[in-house]
């Protein structure tokens, strides 16, 4: 009932925003004198307010077009190199193929798309062969599909690693580091020619006992049966995923909006400011950000309540009770595999020290290939994407791929 009363609600307005685009696109006319260009802008700014005030639920595009390497620009292009039934691994390949060591990006799977980490993949292709986790939204995979929860979650995982080959390397970044440590130890536990060679894991709740933040907290109000019976919808027949039982997008953007709300209606003044005073580079950042911030995916409810318990509220990884297809998984397994975690001074989302709790666990790892380190000024999306990530985190990443190469 949650999901059908959201989409009778974006069925009504579709139409008022409809309208409003229309009426955005008539008054954006800027060839009129400036009395009449700041009214129209008023209205066309008024009107795209409204047209913009919805969710999507498509994927945005990746939009790399080409990168530098070595100095100089190369093409790159999308490829689907493995198929799955609730993601795919996408491959961005460069034209000319060159010779570098191969990555696979782990997205978090938390309510947005892959798409989310445009800017790291984007950064990380200028030396590296990179491949992403291009996780589909619960409400598009048929019910017949079955279910998708961690153990599915970490067999997508190893599959990718199988397919790229020996010698990758897995960046996790946020809600995937205790998966892609999982991973790795049951590829290392099995001797799995794939196993990767160094993982670099980025603001993730490898232990959320650790300095909790509001997200954990909150996390622990309730036992899991009071989020499956008042978080977890089924998604609309008109969809191809109708009937699977999901942790709606649109509930989790909600969620985000409300921790910082003043700070979203503050962004969408500013989009009003710009559009009125004709700041057409900085209303496109806005519209750019919001356009990705909005673009909203839905988890399957059983990867969803699997993360509440086992990662939130019980702490398996750190206890030492994680399990993979009821096996025990055990990081001391890891022994070759290289380690980088990253933490941001400022997290808000994932608190100082939850991801350095990878730091102990690969107990087995040689000291002189593990390694710590903490942005100093940056919260959470500054970890992986942005100036410091760029100028700072990255060439610690790319040393530590490199290294291990």
């Amino acid at each position: 009932m949650l999901y059908d009363a959201y989409q009778a609600r974006q069925d009504m307005f579709a139409p008022l925003r409809a309208g409003a685009s229309l009426l955005a696109a008539a008054f954006g006319d800027t060839s009129l004198g400036p009395a009449a260009n700041y009214m129209f802008r008023s209205f066309a700014a008024g009107a795209e307010i409204i047209s913009r005030s919805h969710m999507i639920h498509d994927r945005p595009a990746y939009d790399i077009g080409q990168v530098v390497v070595d100095g100089r620009p190369v093409a790159v292009s999308e490829e689907i190199a493995l198929e799955m039934p609730f993601g795919n691994l996408v491959h961005f390949r460069k034209a000319g193929d060159p010779v570098q060591p191969r990555v696979l990006l782990a997205a978090p799977m938390a309510g947005h798309f892959p798409t989310l980490l445009r800017g790291t993949a984007q950064t990380l292709l200028a030396d590296h062969d990179v491949y992403i986790t291009d996780w589909k939204s619960g409400r598009d995979v048929p019910l017949t599909e079955g279910r998708f929860g961690t153990d599915e979650y970490i067999d997508h995982l190893i599959a990718f690693f199988a397919h790229i080959g020996p010698g990758a390397h897995g960046v996790a970044i946020c809600q995937p580091c205790p998966s892609m440590l999982a991973t790795a130890a049951v590829m290392a536990e099995d001797n799995h020619p794939a196993t990767p060679s160094s993982i670099v894991l980025m603001a993730g709740p490898v232990d959320t006992s650790i300095n909790p933040t509001k997200v954990n907290i909150l996390a622990n109000e309730h036992p899991t049966e009071w989020f499956e019976r008042n978080l977890i919808t089924t998604v609309p027949r008109r969809y191809a995923g109708a009937h699977r039982r999901v942790y709606p997008g649109f509930l989790q953007l909600s969620a985000f909006m409300t921790m910082n709300l003043s700070r979203h209606v503050r962004a969408h003044m500013d989009l009003f400011s710009h559009i009125l005073k004709g700041e057409i580079a900085k209303a496109d950042a806005n519209r750019k950000f919001y356009d990705e911030y909005f673009s909203v995916a839905d988890l399957p409810a059983e990867f969803y309540l699997d993360t509440v318990r086992k990662v939130f509220q019980e702490h398996h990884m750190a206890r030492g009770v994680y399990t993979y297809r009821n096996r025990k998984v055990d990081p001391r397994a890891i022994r070759k595999t290289s380690l980088l975690t990253v933490e941001g001074e400022r997290d808000d989302i994932c608190g100082l020290g939850q991801t350095m709790a990878a730091q102990d666990l690969l107990s087995s790892v040689k000291p002189f290939r593990k390694k710590h380190y903490v942005q100093a000024g940056v919260g959470h999306y500054g970890v992986f994407s942005g100036t410091r990530w760029q100028t700072q985190i990255y060439p610690m990443v790319r040393n530590t791929i490199h290294a291990s190469d």
